[in-house]
């Protein structure tokens, strides 16, 4: 198969540039997917609970309103099927159940192997997003247990939890929502914690029958209530970015959160985090704290020694006998598979490039890599409003330089080096760099994950594709 454009993936990156590229009357693309359907992480992550921590007006495209959306914080099933929705526009072009295994630029085109065989492109885009691949504790044992293990981004709806002894691994953003959903069938729950999460109260509700006519019928209502959320959110960058300290106030509330829902002092001084809120992701939710004071839940925070057939042990020496491992552990963002896969001009994967730490200028383009571009790659991620916001920036921004007419564009490594310099530059200083260890972090203590600055800044800087900045042919 030859083509102008390849896609990899079909979540809101993906399905959202395959969009813009039909609305422009580019139509020689195909969007490849190694599932059976669209959506990306909100096709594979169906754990119970499953739900999106951004007002739903805001988790949307701006150009495929939804005015259906039946909650202010949607849950994975209306996600799902709103992105299915969107995907009808560009139905044609996309091939589910083709799997990407390879991709390697030959000085003109590049040359892409997939499970039901090559593809040719001259522009490669990876829309594969950084949550994708379940990511596991390295327990040792692990692979000597007898009973069921399931990762929330891949949850076996076929297993029964019911009466079983669980551990659950992780109290990340999955591992919070599913928790309150299993520890009423299990018999005994294990909520195993490495470093507690701060938790605020969850504001979701319905969104009435009302509210739903009015958006239909005038559209402009909700494209201004967009906007408000939207700037709602951007405030927190003042103390996320600008002000740490100004968190204190957020921190009280995340401190009433706890005290006011638990009442065992032992429990409330495990549940409760050291470090200054937004350093790890702020979750939101009503049910967390009510489930880990259960009689059925236990809060564990001693270490896991190893796994055995039919348990864990503790650093302590204590052993939990237990039916199921249920793990809340996050995905592989600094090592995303599409590093591994694909190579550019001198052989190299990104992967190798990247070297653990990924960078690429403005998040989207890698030099050594010409005519490939990234959707969410790093420096792009948020850790207070809507990645929808900054994925169509990066839309633009590719769609620009396609309107170029080059041939190939590549970056040139001093632009790549001056933009990652300024990025880390910004990060210090930033809530993200005042102690704690989180994913959004490298093993040199780098923060190659999210974006330390306003959103409206980083669209403004993606608004334009300045060829200065590339080699073009």
């Amino acid at each position: 198969m030859d083509v102008d454009i390849a896609i990899v993936g079909s979540g809101f990156s993906g399905l959202g540039l395959a969009v813009r590229l039909r609305r422009e009357g580019i139509e020689d693309f195909v969007v490849l997917e190694r599932g059976n359907g669209v959506g990306g992480t909100w096709h594979y992550n169906t754990y119970p609970g499953c739900a999106c921590d951004v007002p739903s007006h805001l988790y949307s495209f701006s150009f495929a309103p939804n005015p259906d959306w039946t909650r202010t914080y949607s849950r994975q099933p209306e996600i799902r099927a709103y992105l299915n929705r969107v995907a009808e526009e560009v139905r044609s072009h996309i091939h589910l159940n083709r799997e990407v295994t390879g991709a390697q630029w030959d000085g003109s085109r590049w040359h892409v192997e997939t499970s039901k065989g090559p593809v040719r492109a001259r522009v490669l885009v990876a829309g594969t997003g950084p949550l994708v691949e379940p990511k596991f504790p390295d327990f040792p044992g692990l692979e000597t247990f007898e009973g069921t293990k399931m990762h929330s981004a891949r949850w076996d709806h076929d297993v029964d939890l019911r009466g079983k002894r669980v551990a659950s691994v992780g109290t990340g953003a999955s591992a919070i929502q599913y928790v309150p959903r299993i520890a009423p069938d299990a018999s005994h729950l294990y909520v195993l914690q490495r470093t507690p999460p701060w938790v605020m109260p969850h504001s979701a509700r319905p969104i009435s029958r009302l509210e739903r006519r009015v958006f239909k019928r005038f559209p402009a209502v909700q494209r201004a209530l967009r906007g408000g959320i939207y700037s709602a959110r951007e405030l927190l960058v003042l103390g996320m970015v600008k002000h740490p300290r100004g968190m204190k106030l957020l921190e009280r509330a995340g401190r009433r959160h706890i005290e006011g829902t638990l009442k065992d002092p032992a429990l409330i001084a495990q549940a409760t985090p050291d470090y200054t809120v937004g350093c790890k992701r702020i979750l939101p939710s009503n049910d967390w704290y009510p489930a880990l004071a259960r009689e059925n839940v236990e809060l564990v925070t001693e270490g896991v020694a190893e796994v055995r057939p039919h348990s864990v042990v503790l650093m302590d020496g204590r052993e939990l006998e237990i039916d199921a491992l249920v793990f809340g552990t996050g995905f592989q963002v600094l090592d995303m598979p599409v590093g591994k896969l694909v190579r550019g001009r001198d052989g190299r994967t990104l992967a190798d490039t990247w070297n653990g730490s990924p960078r690429a200028h403005l998040g989207v383009t890698v030099p050594g890599f010409p005519n490939f571009f990234i959707l969410m790659g790093p420096n792009t991620g948020l850790g207070h409003t809507s990645v929808v916001y900054m994925i169509e920036s990066q839309i633009a921004y590719v769609l620009d330089a396609l309107r170029t007419g080059a041939s190939t564009v590549e970056v040139k490594p001093e632009v790549a080096a001056r933009f990652h310099a300024e990025v880390q530059r910004r990060m210090q200083g930033t809530v993200w760099s005042t102690g704690c260890k989180s994913w959004y972090q490298d093993e040199q203590g780098h923060n190659p994950t999210l974006w330390p600055d306003w959103t409206w800044r980083y669209r403004q800087r993606t608004a334009r594709f300045n060829a200065e900045e590339y080699v073009v042919t």
